[in-house]
């Protein structure tokens, strides 16, 4: 099965097999957030996703 690029260029895993992503909201219209709002945004996430799904969209992972 070919993996999910759309998936892939989100996602990071880790050495350990954990699933990273960037906070939501990061795009565009930032301009009207707060500096704390922009700093909670930064950094990554734990993107909890099921050994299925896992297999679905990140068969290399």
């Amino acid at each position: 099965m070919k993996t999910n690029k759309s998936y892939t260029k989100r996602l990071k895993v880790t050495k350990s097999g954990k699933i990273l992503a960037r906070a939501k909201g990061q795009n565009h219209f930032n301009a009207k957030v707060s500096g704390r709002g922009n700093l909670a945004k930064k950094g990554s996430q734990n993107f909890p996703m099921s050994n299925k799904e896992i297999t679905r969209f990140l068969p290399n992972a």
